[in-house]
């Protein structure tokens, strides 16, 4: 439920001005009923000047009377036709003039202390440009002699929280990028290992045989016996 502006004082008008119970003024202003209690007893908000919410446009007085009438009964707050405010659309990062000379010191620190940060990264944290960051990486800024790093939390330049989450976000895209080609080389070294391995269930080869004269050629001994047998007696008589 919404609340009107200014509570206190509105329930201090509704105590001052009309019969309500505690309840119904406490859950109209969105207080504790001792609260509003302690306000009709003179304890609380003494000083505080009462707030006609029926000026305002926030209560009626028919609805004001219907709520004395029954005790259970609940106020409720007048819709108005004034257009609501519309939230400010988050821009770029105010930094205060005495702060702004202080922004090539922080760039500095983060581009040391996390690389993986980047550029448009440190632009929203601080509030500058890419082209401040170019310059202060690349050592072209004007001031380059005199800038050292310093932690922009420190400085006031962005909040700790804000810079652990960029952190974080950096270290997943770079955990990302990194991940395929670290496990492509580990793939391939399993391959060619399992390709090297020798076969398990391999029959070992039979030894070779001792003897040394296997491989060359031997004569048959069928052959040895077949060949003729030299009678020297008819070579005596032929040469007598």
């Amino acid at each position: 439920m919404a609340q009107p502006l200014m509570p206190k004082a509105t329930a201090v008008w509704l105590v001052e001005n009309t019969t309500l119970t505690f309840d119904q003024i406490a859950g109209f202003c969105g207080l504790h009923r001792l609260e509003v209690q302690a306000i009709a007893d003179g304890e609380v908000a003494i000083s505080i000047v009462g707030l006609d919410p029926v000026y305002n446009g926030q209560l009626t007085l028919e609805e004001i009377k219907r709520c004395e009438a029954d005790p259970r009964a609940h106020l409720k707050m007048t819709k108005s036709d004034l257009p609501l405010p519309q939230m400010r659309t988050k821009g770029a990062r105010y930094t205060p003039v005495s702060k702004r000379g202080e922004k090539p010191d922080a760039i500095a620190y983060l581009i040391k202390n996390y690389p993986e940060l980047l550029d448009a990264q440190i632009a929203r944290l601080l509030g500058t440009t890419k082209e401040t960051i170019g310059k202060v990486r690349d050592r072209s800024h004007w001031n380059t002699a005199n800038i050292k790093p310093q932690n922009p939390v420190l400085l006031g330049l962005c909040k700790q929280a804000d810079l652990e989450a960029a952190v974080k976000r950096a270290q997943r895209r770079v955990e990302r990028e990194q991940g395929p080609q670290e496990t492509a080389p580990e793939t391939s070294l399993q391959e060619s290992s399992i390709d090297t391995m020798a076969p398990i269930d391999q029959p070992a080869e039979p030894e070779a045989d001792q003897n040394p004269t296997e491989g060359f050629a031997s004569t048959p001994s069928s052959q040895q016996d077949e060949q003729p047998e030299i009678d020297h007696d008819a070579m005596i008589k032929s040469l007598g």
